[in-house]
């Protein structure tokens, strides 16, 4: 017997498997409330798998923008820094280091020069990347100070 506050069953105890001194109460019923639960549930099987194929596209573009996106900003101040050296590198008349710079760097790229009164420009434009980046286009362009007899003229 479980004691006084033990739900009123015709069978309120069962025996476990330890042996019959040990009793524990019956499992209760739920009834038409689980039968409900039951039928809510079968209809939203396979609801999850659904949803995973949906959205699992969606972030694999997302993620590869985002990782494309990065490259780019990379590509970008790589391209910077060697614009602005072989602006002074020309400006100063090593056009030698200048043109090997450029060729060890961007070999693929377009490089326009223009001179601007004291200044010389240097212009670089590339696409980076193979696939879908190939279609955007990164550029930079730096001048410097001409000084020297040996400069760009």
């Amino acid at each position: 017997m479980i004691g006084p506050l033990a739900p009123p069953c015709a069978d309120s105890t069962a025996t476990s498997d330890a042996g019959p001194d040990i009793a524990r109460p019956a499992a209760p019923v739920f009834g038409p409330r689980r039968a409900r639960l039951r039928g809510i549930l079968a209809e939203e099987r396979g609801s999850v798998t659904a949803e995973f194929a949906v959205v699992m596209p969606a972030v694999l573009v997302v993620l590869g923008l985002a990782i494309g996106g990065v490259l780019l900003a990379a590509h970008r101040l790589a391209l910077v820094s060697l614009v602005g050296e072989v602006a002074r590198l020309e400006a100063r008349g090593d056009l030698d280091l200048a043109a090997a710079r450029l060729a060890e760097t961007a070999a693929g790229a377009e490089v326009e020069r223009e001179r601007d009164g004291p200044l010389h420009c240097v212009s670089v434009s590339e696409r980076p990347g193979d696939g879908l980046l190939a279609a955007i286009g990164v550029s930079a362009r730096a001048c410097a100070a001409v000084s020297g007899e040996g400069a760009v003229p």
